[in-house]
């Protein structure tokens, strides 16, 4: 049998094949799917759920003229493969390879970048908006998933699009999940729309229906406007978003090619905001995914033949995060978790199960879960919000507003800050200190291993008072990479003492700093290594007699350098006139890209070898107490 994927240069090429040929297509993008994720890792689960829809929208529509809008976009491998990028599938998610989410620098055919969910409506309507004022003519469609759609800002542009004559499609991917299986109100409604018998009924069919009745006819069509309410009711399954102002096809099956081209067309010739809703299921196609797809939303490399993954994973800060939470749960029924559709990610699952009223799992809908931890807060719980760092920034005003401005007794259990790696820009976790420091109230503190976090977490919830974030990396760390003192308010730790130089690293950068601090003692210079424990407040005191003494001070974070942790040093420094040689060593004020975490610390300079060198230089640079020496820089290995 000829192998249509190998013809498949261009969406155009799609255009010219039939049913028969497109479903072929489809079952060769899975296999080639499977095959080069089960390679490179990457999200597996949600490109298998939405192949014969990606197919359909490319026969039917024009890219780059029609614009596609993917929201989060971890689905759109198949969009890539369309597009003329499967040869860069061996690259995916490497740096300088093929990234996991749309990027119009990498293809014309990706309009608008993403990675963060429930923005695809806004962005598409701004598209629409744009067009028609410059008087142009295409179709723009932003492809939303059900778990995306509980956020604010969908329902934000839902509204505003609905209100508006604008021409728009939004199709709803509905699989029933996000990553973690949707929670909610909207979940439920769409959930009966599923099951319903009678489908792919609008307001035009049974107006349609109604005018071709012998004898009724037009004039009496006219008078049974409360009739056909009721009817609409009976058989529209959409209703909510009729009323929105939306034209509701659907649901209809994602799988299904005929179906699919057929509803997009008709779409496409509808004037003003269209509402697509298709049912996929994620996975679709290969087993072990259809069974779990919350394994193979993101995935490892795995074995094609079995399903395992091949990276056998060891214990992560997020599992020792949630097994510390449910032992300080176990004493303290104040506590409650709160998490934002992240129950797995984020490890409260044990929490979860043993817990279950103290759990709230808010869907995707980082707002809503700050401020309701905040009402439980102001009523006397203790309650910890479980998230990822670069998903927290999106609830910037309510940690502000609703929690730092009332000083209410908040956790923040910051997950994935630093770098995460193979998502890239969208997901890197490097500002979070930069946004949280300069709030009033808020206690910032980062552990250098396991131990720490769980002394941090209790120290949080059982004897702070007031909002306080604890930030950690993702992945695996160390049991006890340093010998750790019980925790006390704004109190850093020396870990090792020299004349020659001050060493501050905070956090995840510990590691790195003791392997620096080997390589330097090695020619001679000698350190304070510093653990601040605290990104805010300071350990003035502990700092500034270190560097009294040495003279020279370099700070380490896995934060941006604006705004950073360094950057609060400086600005303590300057404040009480302290003079020094200071060197700030984090991430540019640029966006980090994708790939691996330890290609992405080399690339920057974060590598123990890198900073070796570098801080040789540093030294070699400044003025030092005493006899002036110059050191010889260390080679990379």
């Amino acid at each position: 049998m000829e192998n249509i994927l190998e013809s498949i240069k261009s969406p155009e090429d799609i255009k010219t094949l039939n049913v028969g040929q497109m479903k072929q297509l489809a079952v060769e993008i899975r296999e080639f799917l499977i095959n080069n994720i089960s390679k490179t890792g990457g999200h597996l689960a949600s490109n298998l759920g939405v192949v014969e829809l990606t197919i359909a929208l490319h026969k039917v529509f024009s890219t780059p003229k029609d614009k596609i809008v993917w929201d989060v976009g971890h689905q759109s491998y198949v969009h890539k493969i369309i597009t003329g990028r499967k040869e860069g599938f061996p690259s995916l998610r490497q740096i300088g390879g093929l990234s996991g989410f749309p990027k119009t620098s990498e293809s014309e055919h990706d309009s608008f970048n993403t990675g963060h969910s429930s923005t695809s409506i806004s962005a598409a309507l701004g598209m629409a908006k744009a067009r028609d004022i410059k008087k142009e003519d295409y179709a723009v469609i932003a492809v939303i998933g059900d778990g995306a759609l509980t956020g604010g800002m969908a329902y934000e542009a839902l509204n505003d699009a609905g209100r508006s004559s604008t021409n728009l499609i939004v199709i709803l991917n509905d699989n029933e999940m996000s990553i973690a299986r949707n929670v909610g109100s909207m979940a439920r409604y769409l959930s009966k729309i599923r099951t319903e018998p009678l489908y792919f009924k609008t307001k035009e069919d049974i107006n349609e229906i109604l005018q071709k009745v012998p004898i009724i006819g037009k004039r009496i069509s006219k008078a049974l406007d409360i009739v056909k309410r009721i009817i609409k009711y009976m058989l529209v399954p959409g209703k909510i978003f009729e009323e929105l102002g939306f034209k509701y096809l659907g649901p209809i099956d994602g799988h299904n090619l005929d179906e699919l081209t057929y509803v997009l067309s008709r779409a496409k010739r509808i004037k003003g905001p269209v509402l697509i809703h298709v049912c996929t299921q994620k996975g679709k196609g290969y087993i072990f995914a259809e069974e779990h797809p919350l394994i193979f939303h993101g995935v490892d490399t795995f074995e094609i033949e079995t399903g395992e993954i091949k990276i056998k994973n060891k214990t992560t800060f997020s599992e020792v995060f949630g097994l510390q939470l449910v032992e300080i749960a176990r004493d303290n029924n104040k506590v409650a978790a709160v998490t934002a559709a992240m129950p797995n990610g984020t490890g409260l699952v044990p929490f979860s199960r043993i817990f279950p009223d103290r759990f709230f799992d808010v869907g995707i809908a980082e707002q809503h879960a700050v401020t309701f931890a905040a009402g439980l807060a102001a009523n006397g719980l203790v309650p910890v919000v479980a998230v990822y760092s670069s998903f927290l920034q999106r609830a910037y005003d309510q940690i502000l507003h609703d929690v730092a401005l009332q000083n209410l007794h908040v956790v923040f259990a910051v997950d994935r800050a630093g770098i995460v790696g193979e998502d890239g820009e969208t997901h890197q976790g490097i500002y979070d200190i930069s946004y949280l420091r300069h709030m009033p109230n808020i206690c910032i503190m980062a552990p250098c291993d396991y131990n720490e976090l769980r002394m941090m977490l209790d120290y949080a919830i059982n004897k702070h008072r007031g909002p306080v974030a604890i930030r950690y990396p993702r992945g695996a760390g160390e049991e006890n990479l340093v010998a750790s003192k019980p925790v006390t308010f704004g109190k850093g730790q020396l870990v090792r003492e020299g004349t020659d130089l001050t060493l501050v690293a905070l956090g995840n950068m510990m590691k790195t700093a003791l392997e620096v601090t080997r390589n330097l003692e090695e020619i001679g210079i000698t350190v304070d290594l510093i653990n601040p424990r605290f990104a805010k407040p300071l350990d003035v005191k502990m700092i500034t007699h270190s560097v009294v003494k040495t003279g020279c001070l370099v700070t380490l974070e896995d934060n941006v350098i604006p705004g950073g942790f360094g950057s609060e040093i400086n600005e303590c420094f300057n404040n009480m006139g302290i003079k020094a040689s200071i060197r700030n060593f984090g991430f540019p004020d640029t966006a980090v890209p994708h790939g691996s975490r330890n290609e992405l610390y080399l690339k920057y300079g974060l590598d123990s070898s890198s900073l070796t060198n570098s801080i040789i230089d540093f030294i070699n640079r400044s003025k030092i107490k005493g006899e002036r020496r110059i050191y010889l820089g260390k080679k990379k290995t």
